[in-house]
Protein backbone atom coordinates (compact mmCIF):
# COMPACT_ATOMS: atom_id res chain seq x y z
CA UNK A 1 0.00 0.00 0.00
CA UNK A 2 2.83 2.40 0.87
CA UNK A 3 4.53 1.80 -2.47
CA UNK A 4 1.22 2.30 -4.33
CA UNK A 5 0.61 5.61 -2.56
CA UNK A 6 4.08 6.76 -3.48
CA UNK A 7 3.53 5.79 -7.13
CA UNK A 8 0.35 7.87 -7.25
CA UNK A 9 2.11 10.78 -5.63
CA UNK A 10 5.05 10.69 -8.04
CA UNK A 11 2.97 10.23 -11.20
CA UNK A 12 -0.19 12.20 -10.36
CA UNK A 13 0.76 14.80 -7.75
CA UNK A 14 1.22 18.48 -8.62
CA UNK A 15 4.74 19.07 -10.00
CA UNK A 16 5.41 22.30 -8.02
CA UNK A 17 4.42 20.58 -4.78
CA UNK A 18 6.56 17.53 -5.52
CA UNK A 19 9.54 19.66 -6.52
CA UNK A 20 9.21 21.65 -3.31
CA UNK A 21 8.89 18.48 -1.24
CA UNK A 22 11.99 16.87 -2.72
CA UNK A 23 14.09 19.97 -3.38
CA UNK A 24 13.73 21.87 -0.12
CA UNK A 25 15.38 19.15 1.96
CA UNK A 26 17.90 18.62 -0.86
CA UNK A 27 18.69 22.35 -0.94
CA UNK A 28 19.20 22.41 2.80
CA UNK A 29 21.29 19.27 2.55
CA UNK A 30 23.47 20.63 -0.28
CA UNK A 31 23.96 23.99 1.43
CA UNK A 32 24.83 22.21 4.64
CA UNK A 33 27.30 20.06 2.68
CA UNK A 34 28.84 23.22 1.22
CA UNK A 35 29.33 24.49 4.75
CA UNK A 36 31.94 21.78 5.32
CA UNK A 37 34.32 23.53 2.90
CA UNK A 38 33.09 27.03 3.70
CA UNK A 39 33.41 26.72 7.48
CA UNK A 40 36.80 24.97 7.27
CA UNK A 41 38.06 27.81 5.06
CA UNK A 42 36.68 30.54 7.33
CA UNK A 43 38.03 29.07 10.57
CA UNK A 44 41.39 28.17 9.05
CA UNK A 45 41.73 31.54 7.31
CA UNK A 46 40.96 33.46 10.51
CA UNK A 47 42.45 31.09 13.06
CA UNK A 48 45.59 29.85 11.30
CA UNK A 49 46.35 32.17 8.35
CA UNK A 50 46.40 32.54 4.58
CA UNK A 51 49.14 29.90 4.09
CA UNK A 52 46.97 27.33 5.82
CA UNK A 53 44.04 28.46 3.65
CA UNK A 54 46.22 27.88 0.60
CA UNK A 55 47.08 24.46 2.07
CA UNK A 56 43.41 23.43 2.08
CA UNK A 57 43.05 24.77 -1.47
CA UNK A 58 45.93 22.60 -2.70
CA UNK A 59 44.41 19.52 -1.07
CA UNK A 60 40.95 20.18 -2.47
CA UNK A 61 41.57 18.53 -5.91
CA UNK A 62 42.53 15.31 -4.12
CA UNK A 63 39.33 15.48 -2.08
CA UNK A 64 37.46 15.94 -5.38
CA UNK A 65 39.01 12.75 -6.77
CA UNK A 66 37.95 10.83 -3.65
CA UNK A 67 34.43 12.22 -3.96
CA UNK A 68 34.40 11.29 -7.66
CA UNK A 69 34.79 7.59 -6.88
CA UNK A 70 32.14 7.76 -4.17
CA UNK A 71 29.71 9.55 -6.52
CA UNK A 72 30.49 7.06 -9.32
CA UNK A 73 28.78 4.42 -7.20
CA UNK A 74 26.40 6.63 -5.22
CA UNK A 75 24.83 8.66 -8.02
CA UNK A 76 24.81 5.76 -10.48
CA UNK A 77 23.01 3.55 -7.98
CA UNK A 78 20.61 6.35 -7.02
CA UNK A 79 19.49 6.82 -10.63
CA UNK A 80 18.93 3.08 -11.09
CA UNK A 81 17.02 2.86 -7.80
CA UNK A 82 14.65 5.68 -8.82
CA UNK A 83 13.98 4.09 -12.20
CA UNK A 84 13.45 0.60 -10.71
CA UNK A 85 11.01 1.98 -8.15
CA UNK A 86 9.14 3.76 -10.95
CA UNK A 87 8.96 0.41 -12.74
CA UNK A 88 7.70 -1.24 -9.49
CA UNK A 89 10.77 -3.51 -9.30
CA UNK A 90 11.33 -3.21 -5.55
CA UNK A 91 13.57 -6.27 -5.12
CA UNK A 92 15.87 -5.09 -7.92
CA UNK A 93 16.16 -1.70 -6.21
CA UNK A 94 17.21 -3.44 -2.97
CA UNK A 95 19.78 -5.50 -4.86
CA UNK A 96 21.30 -2.28 -6.21
CA UNK A 97 21.46 -0.83 -2.68
CA UNK A 98 23.27 -3.90 -1.36
CA UNK A 99 25.77 -3.96 -4.21
CA UNK A 100 26.53 -0.27 -3.73
CA UNK A 101 27.14 -0.73 0.00
CA UNK A 102 29.64 -3.52 -0.68
CA UNK A 103 31.40 -1.40 -3.30
CA UNK A 104 31.62 1.56 -0.91
CA UNK A 105 33.47 -0.58 1.64
CA UNK A 106 36.02 -1.93 -0.86
CA UNK A 107 36.45 1.47 -2.50
CA UNK A 108 37.01 3.23 0.82
CA UNK A 109 39.80 0.87 1.85
CA UNK A 110 41.56 1.07 -1.51
CA UNK A 111 41.43 4.87 -1.68
CA UNK A 112 42.72 5.21 1.89
CA UNK A 113 45.75 3.01 1.21
CA UNK A 114 46.58 4.66 -2.12
CA UNK A 115 46.12 8.09 -0.60
CA UNK A 116 48.69 7.54 2.14
CA UNK A 117 51.20 6.16 -0.36
CA UNK A 118 50.98 9.01 -2.87
CA UNK A 119 49.76 12.03 -0.88
CA UNK A 120 53.03 14.01 -0.72
CA UNK A 121 53.95 13.85 -4.45
CA UNK A 122 50.31 14.55 -5.37
CA UNK A 123 50.24 17.71 -3.27
CA UNK A 124 53.46 18.89 -4.91
CA UNK A 125 51.95 18.26 -8.35
CA UNK A 126 48.81 20.20 -7.41
CA UNK A 127 50.82 23.32 -6.65
CA UNK A 128 51.94 23.16 -3.00
CA UNK A 129 54.98 25.38 -2.43
CA UNK A 130 57.54 24.64 0.27
CA UNK A 131 55.68 27.04 2.58
CA UNK A 132 52.24 25.54 1.91
CA UNK A 133 53.15 21.82 1.77
CA UNK A 134 53.40 21.22 5.56
CA UNK A 135 49.89 22.60 6.07
CA UNK A 136 48.50 20.48 3.22
CA UNK A 137 50.11 17.30 4.55
CA UNK A 138 48.77 17.86 8.07
CA UNK A 139 45.27 18.37 6.70
CA UNK A 140 45.10 15.62 4.08
CA UNK A 141 46.66 12.80 6.12
CA UNK A 142 43.82 13.13 8.61
CA UNK A 143 41.14 13.52 5.91
CA UNK A 144 42.29 10.26 4.32
CA UNK A 145 41.44 8.40 7.53
CA UNK A 146 37.79 9.36 7.08
CA UNK A 147 37.17 8.12 3.52
CA UNK A 148 35.05 5.16 4.65
CA UNK A 149 32.86 7.51 6.68
CA UNK A 150 32.42 9.80 3.68
CA UNK A 151 31.48 6.83 1.46
CA UNK A 152 28.79 5.53 3.81
CA UNK A 153 27.47 8.89 5.01
CA UNK A 154 27.41 10.81 1.74
CA UNK A 155 27.10 7.96 -0.77
CA UNK A 156 24.20 6.14 0.86
CA UNK A 157 22.39 9.31 1.82
CA UNK A 158 21.34 9.60 -1.83
CA UNK A 159 19.49 6.28 -1.50
CA UNK A 160 17.35 7.73 1.28
CA UNK A 161 16.30 10.54 -1.05
CA UNK A 162 15.68 8.11 -3.93
CA UNK A 163 13.20 6.05 -1.89
CA UNK A 164 11.13 9.16 -1.21
CA UNK A 165 12.39 10.27 2.21
CA UNK A 166 14.15 13.60 1.58
CA UNK A 167 13.70 14.87 5.15
CA UNK A 168 15.82 12.08 6.61
CA UNK A 169 18.45 12.75 3.93
CA UNK A 170 18.42 16.39 5.00
CA UNK A 171 18.86 15.45 8.65
CA UNK A 172 21.97 13.46 7.71
CA UNK A 173 23.61 16.56 6.28
CA UNK A 174 22.45 18.80 9.12
CA UNK A 175 23.82 16.51 11.81
CA UNK A 176 27.21 16.31 10.11
CA UNK A 177 27.50 20.03 9.37
CA UNK A 178 26.48 21.18 12.85
CA UNK A 179 28.99 18.74 14.33
CA UNK A 180 31.68 20.09 11.99
CA UNK A 181 31.00 23.74 12.83
CA UNK A 182 31.08 23.16 16.58
CA UNK A 183 34.21 21.01 16.50
CA UNK A 184 35.99 23.40 14.09
CA UNK A 185 35.62 26.21 16.61
CA UNK A 186 36.59 24.03 19.58
CA UNK A 187 39.62 22.41 17.95
CA UNK A 188 41.01 25.58 16.31
CA UNK A 189 40.21 28.40 18.74
CA UNK A 190 40.06 26.58 22.09
CA UNK A 191 42.42 23.60 21.70
CA UNK A 192 44.66 25.48 19.20
CA UNK A 193 45.19 22.40 17.03
CA UNK A 194 45.50 24.54 13.89
CA UNK A 195 44.79 22.98 10.52
CA UNK A 196 44.87 19.49 12.05
CA UNK A 197 41.90 20.49 14.17
CA UNK A 198 39.90 21.40 11.07
CA UNK A 199 40.65 18.01 9.52
CA UNK A 200 39.76 16.10 12.70
CA UNK A 201 36.47 17.98 12.95
CA UNK A 202 35.62 17.06 9.36
CA UNK A 203 36.37 13.36 9.86
CA UNK A 204 34.35 13.15 13.07
CA UNK A 205 31.39 14.91 11.44
CA UNK A 206 31.34 12.44 8.56
CA UNK A 207 31.60 9.57 11.04
CA UNK A 208 28.50 10.85 12.82
CA UNK A 209 26.65 11.14 9.49
CA UNK A 210 27.59 7.60 8.44
CA UNK A 211 26.39 6.14 11.76
CA UNK A 212 23.06 7.94 11.28
CA UNK A 213 22.63 6.60 7.72
CA UNK A 214 23.54 3.02 8.60
CA UNK A 215 21.19 3.12 11.59
CA UNK A 216 18.36 4.28 9.32
CA UNK A 217 18.81 1.34 6.95
CA UNK A 218 19.49 -1.31 9.61
CA UNK A 219 16.76 -0.27 12.08
CA UNK A 220 13.86 -1.14 9.78
CA UNK A 221 12.79 2.47 9.17
CA UNK A 222 13.74 2.48 5.49
CA UNK A 223 11.54 1.42 2.56
CA UNK A 224 14.55 -0.21 0.91
CA UNK A 225 16.18 -2.86 3.09
CA UNK A 226 19.80 -4.01 3.29
CA UNK A 227 20.08 -7.76 2.83
CA UNK A 228 23.50 -9.31 3.41
CA UNK A 229 23.01 -11.61 0.42
CA UNK A 230 22.89 -8.49 -1.77
CA UNK A 231 26.30 -7.20 -0.63
CA UNK A 232 28.13 -9.53 -3.01
CA UNK A 233 28.80 -7.55 -6.20
CA UNK A 234 26.95 -8.70 -9.32
CA UNK A 235 28.89 -7.65 -12.38
CA UNK A 236 25.85 -6.63 -14.50
CA UNK A 237 24.68 -4.33 -11.68
CA UNK A 238 28.18 -2.98 -11.02
CA UNK A 239 28.67 -2.30 -14.72
CA UNK A 240 25.34 -0.52 -15.11
CA UNK A 241 25.86 1.47 -11.90
CA UNK A 242 29.26 2.70 -13.07
CA UNK A 243 27.95 3.43 -16.55
CA UNK A 244 25.13 5.62 -15.26
CA UNK A 245 27.32 7.21 -12.58
CA UNK A 246 30.19 7.90 -14.97
CA UNK A 247 29.04 11.41 -16.00
CA UNK A 248 29.25 12.64 -12.41
CA UNK A 249 32.54 10.77 -11.93
CA UNK A 250 33.98 12.28 -15.10
CA UNK A 251 32.85 15.75 -14.06
CA UNK A 252 34.53 15.37 -10.66
CA UNK A 253 37.79 13.95 -12.05
CA UNK A 254 38.04 16.62 -14.71
CA UNK A 255 37.22 19.18 -12.06
CA UNK A 256 40.29 17.90 -10.25
CA UNK A 257 42.35 18.20 -13.44
CA UNK A 258 41.00 21.71 -13.82
CA UNK A 259 42.13 22.47 -10.28
CA UNK A 260 45.59 21.07 -11.06
CA UNK A 261 46.02 23.43 -14.01
CA UNK A 262 44.32 26.26 -12.14
CA UNK A 263 46.51 25.96 -9.03
CA UNK A 264 49.73 25.80 -10.99
CA UNK A 265 48.70 28.80 -13.11
CA UNK A 266 47.79 30.77 -10.00
CA UNK A 267 51.11 30.03 -8.32
CA UNK A 268 52.92 31.06 -11.52
CA UNK A 269 51.05 34.35 -12.04
CA UNK A 270 50.13 35.32 -8.47
CA UNK A 271 51.94 33.15 -5.90
CA UNK A 272 50.50 31.74 -2.68
CA UNK A 273 48.23 34.78 -2.22
CA UNK A 274 46.44 33.97 -5.49
CA UNK A 275 46.13 30.37 -4.32
CA UNK A 276 44.47 31.52 -1.11
CA UNK A 277 42.17 33.76 -3.20
CA UNK A 278 40.89 30.90 -5.35
CA UNK A 279 40.24 28.93 -2.17
CA UNK A 280 37.94 31.70 -1.00
CA UNK A 281 36.25 32.05 -4.41
CA UNK A 282 35.59 28.32 -4.60
CA UNK A 283 34.12 28.28 -1.10
CA UNK A 284 31.79 31.18 -1.94
CA UNK A 285 30.89 29.67 -5.35
CA UNK A 286 29.99 26.33 -3.80
CA UNK A 287 27.75 28.03 -1.26
CA UNK A 288 26.00 30.10 -3.97
CA UNK A 289 25.56 27.21 -6.42
CA UNK A 290 24.65 24.42 -4.00
CA UNK A 291 21.00 25.52 -3.64
CA UNK A 292 20.61 25.02 -7.40
CA UNK A 293 22.31 21.66 -7.04
CA UNK A 294 19.65 20.88 -4.45
CA UNK A 295 16.96 21.70 -7.02
CA UNK A 296 18.67 19.38 -9.49
CA UNK A 297 18.91 16.57 -6.95
CA UNK A 298 15.33 17.10 -5.82
CA UNK A 299 14.10 16.98 -9.40
CA UNK A 300 15.99 13.82 -10.34
CA UNK A 301 13.80 11.30 -8.45
CA UNK A 302 10.68 12.92 -9.96
CA UNK A 303 12.20 12.87 -13.44
CA UNK A 304 13.52 9.32 -13.10
CA UNK A 305 10.29 7.91 -11.66
CA UNK A 306 8.05 9.51 -14.29
CA UNK A 307 10.45 8.62 -17.08
CA UNK A 308 10.30 4.98 -15.96
CA UNK A 309 6.50 5.22 -15.77
CA UNK A 310 6.32 6.80 -19.28
CA UNK A 311 4.84 10.06 -17.95
CA UNK A 312 6.89 12.19 -20.34
CA UNK A 313 4.72 15.31 -20.11
CA UNK A 314 5.43 15.42 -16.37
CA UNK A 315 9.13 14.96 -17.08
CA UNK A 316 9.13 18.10 -19.26
CA UNK A 317 7.18 20.11 -16.69
CA UNK A 318 9.62 19.14 -13.94
CA UNK A 319 12.65 20.15 -16.00
CA UNK A 320 11.14 23.51 -16.97
CA UNK A 321 10.16 24.41 -13.43
CA UNK A 322 13.53 23.27 -12.05
CA UNK A 323 15.40 25.51 -14.51
CA UNK A 324 13.36 28.58 -13.51
CA UNK A 325 13.77 27.99 -9.79
CA UNK A 326 17.49 27.11 -9.98
CA UNK A 327 18.28 30.19 -12.08
CA UNK A 328 16.34 32.44 -9.71
CA UNK A 329 18.22 31.11 -6.67
CA UNK A 330 21.65 31.53 -8.26
CA UNK A 331 20.73 35.03 -9.45
CA UNK A 332 19.94 35.99 -5.86
CA UNK A 333 23.40 34.81 -4.74
CA UNK A 334 24.96 36.60 -7.70
CA UNK A 335 23.38 39.91 -6.62
CA UNK A 336 24.83 39.50 -3.13
CA UNK A 337 28.31 38.98 -4.61
CA UNK A 338 27.92 42.15 -6.69
CA UNK A 339 27.00 44.39 -3.76
CA UNK A 340 29.35 43.07 -1.05
CA UNK A 341 32.44 41.52 -2.69
CA UNK A 342 34.99 42.97 -0.26
CA UNK A 343 32.92 41.89 2.74
CA UNK A 344 32.71 38.33 1.38
CA UNK A 345 36.50 38.11 0.98
CA UNK A 346 37.19 39.79 4.32
CA UNK A 347 34.98 37.26 6.07
CA UNK A 348 37.73 34.67 5.46
CA UNK A 349 40.85 36.73 6.16
CA UNK A 350 41.64 40.37 6.97
CA UNK A 351 44.89 40.62 4.97
CA UNK A 352 44.42 43.88 2.94
CA UNK A 353 46.33 42.50 -0.05
CA UNK A 354 44.15 39.38 -0.07
CA UNK A 355 40.96 41.47 0.14
CA UNK A 356 42.06 43.69 -2.74
CA UNK A 357 43.03 40.76 -4.98
CA UNK A 358 39.97 38.72 -4.01
CA UNK A 359 37.51 41.55 -4.67
CA UNK A 360 38.74 42.02 -8.23
CA UNK A 361 38.86 38.26 -8.84
CA UNK A 362 35.31 37.76 -7.57
CA UNK A 363 33.89 40.53 -9.79
CA UNK A 364 35.26 38.79 -12.91
CA UNK A 365 34.96 35.14 -11.85
CA UNK A 366 31.21 35.38 -11.08
CA UNK A 367 30.30 37.66 -14.01
CA UNK A 368 27.90 35.16 -15.67
CA UNK A 369 27.04 33.03 -12.65
CA UNK A 370 23.22 33.06 -13.20
CA UNK A 371 23.70 31.01 -16.39
CA UNK A 372 24.91 28.04 -14.36
CA UNK A 373 21.38 27.12 -13.23
CA UNK A 374 20.24 25.78 -16.58
CA UNK A 375 23.49 23.89 -17.08
CA UNK A 376 23.12 22.09 -13.75
CA UNK A 377 19.50 21.08 -14.38
CA UNK A 378 20.26 19.97 -17.94
CA UNK A 379 23.10 17.69 -16.90
CA UNK A 380 20.96 16.41 -14.01
CA UNK A 381 18.09 15.57 -16.37
CA UNK A 382 20.21 13.32 -18.58
CA UNK A 383 21.67 11.72 -15.46
CA UNK A 384 18.17 11.05 -14.09
CA UNK A 385 16.87 9.33 -17.24
CA UNK A 386 19.94 7.09 -17.59
CA UNK A 387 21.55 8.73 -20.63
CA UNK A 388 25.22 8.79 -19.62
CA UNK A 389 26.69 10.01 -22.92
CA UNK A 390 24.70 13.24 -23.01
CA UNK A 391 25.13 13.78 -19.28
CA UNK A 392 28.88 13.26 -19.55
CA UNK A 393 29.33 15.78 -22.35
CA UNK A 394 27.27 18.43 -20.56
CA UNK A 395 28.97 17.74 -17.25
CA UNK A 396 32.40 18.10 -18.85
CA UNK A 397 31.55 21.24 -20.81
CA UNK A 398 32.53 23.73 -18.10
CA UNK A 399 35.55 21.88 -16.72
CA UNK A 400 37.17 20.48 -19.88
CA UNK A 401 35.66 21.34 -23.23
CA UNK A 402 35.61 25.10 -22.63
CA UNK A 403 37.36 26.04 -19.40
CA UNK A 404 40.71 24.25 -19.66
CA UNK A 405 41.61 25.58 -23.15
CA UNK A 406 40.71 29.09 -22.00
CA UNK A 407 42.68 28.60 -18.79
CA UNK A 408 45.76 27.70 -20.81
CA UNK A 409 45.36 30.51 -23.37
CA UNK A 410 43.95 33.62 -21.71
CA UNK A 411 46.64 34.14 -19.02
CA UNK A 412 49.21 34.45 -21.82
CA UNK A 413 47.50 37.74 -22.78
CA UNK A 414 45.91 38.99 -19.55
CA UNK A 415 48.04 37.38 -16.83
CA UNK A 416 46.18 36.71 -13.60
CA UNK A 417 43.01 38.40 -14.91
CA UNK A 418 42.97 35.84 -17.73
CA UNK A 419 42.42 33.09 -15.18
CA UNK A 420 39.34 34.81 -13.75
CA UNK A 421 37.99 35.59 -17.25
CA UNK A 422 38.36 31.95 -18.33
CA UNK A 423 35.81 30.91 -15.70
CA UNK A 424 33.31 33.58 -16.76
CA UNK A 425 33.50 32.75 -20.47
CA UNK A 426 33.18 29.01 -19.81
CA UNK A 427 29.87 29.65 -18.02
CA UNK A 428 28.52 31.26 -21.20
CA UNK A 429 29.71 28.42 -23.43
CA UNK A 430 28.27 25.70 -21.19
CA UNK A 431 24.94 27.53 -21.05
CA UNK A 432 24.66 27.68 -24.84
CA UNK A 433 25.58 24.02 -25.28
CA UNK A 434 23.08 22.85 -22.65
CA UNK A 435 20.31 25.05 -24.08
CA UNK A 436 20.66 23.50 -27.53
CA UNK A 437 20.70 19.93 -26.22
CA UNK A 438 17.71 20.43 -23.92
CA UNK A 439 15.72 22.00 -26.76
CA UNK A 440 16.42 18.98 -28.96
CA UNK A 441 15.52 16.57 -26.14
CA UNK A 442 12.23 18.40 -25.50
CA UNK A 443 11.27 17.90 -29.14
CA UNK A 444 12.02 14.18 -28.86
CA UNK A 445 9.91 13.78 -25.72
CA UNK A 446 6.87 15.49 -27.17
CA UNK A 447 4.16 16.98 -25.00
CA UNK A 448 2.01 14.01 -23.99
CA UNK A 449 2.42 11.04 -21.69
CA UNK A 450 3.01 7.88 -23.71
CA UNK A 451 1.32 5.39 -21.41
CA UNK A 452 -0.57 6.11 -18.19
CA UNK A 453 0.60 4.18 -15.16
CA UNK A 454 -2.01 1.74 -13.89
CA UNK A 455 -1.93 1.53 -10.10
CA UNK A 456 -3.89 -1.39 -8.63
CA UNK A 457 -6.61 -0.56 -6.14
CA UNK A 458 -6.22 -1.63 -2.52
Amino acid sequence: MERMDRARQMTEGEIPGLLLKFSLPAIIGMVVHALYTFVDSVFVGRGVGELALAGITVGFPIVIIIMAFIMLIGMGATTLISIRLGEKKHSEAELIVGNALGLFFVLGLVLTILGFVFIEPLLAIFGASSDVLPYSLDYMRIILLGILFVAFGLGMNNFIRAEGNPKTAMYTMLIGAITNIILDYVFIFIFHWGIKGAAIATVISYAVSSIWVLYYFLSGKSVLKIHFKNLRPRWPIVKKTMSVGFPVFAMQVTNSVQNLILNRSLVHYGGDLALATIGILMSVAVLLIMPAMGISQGAQPIIGFNYGAKKLGRVKMTVQLAVVVATSIITFGFIISRFWPAQLIGFFNQNPDLIQLGTRALSIFFMFLPLVGLQLIGAGYFQAVGKPVQATILSLSRQVIIFIPLLLALPLYWGLDGIWRAAAISDVGAFLLTSIWLWYEAKQLGGQDQAPLQVPEG
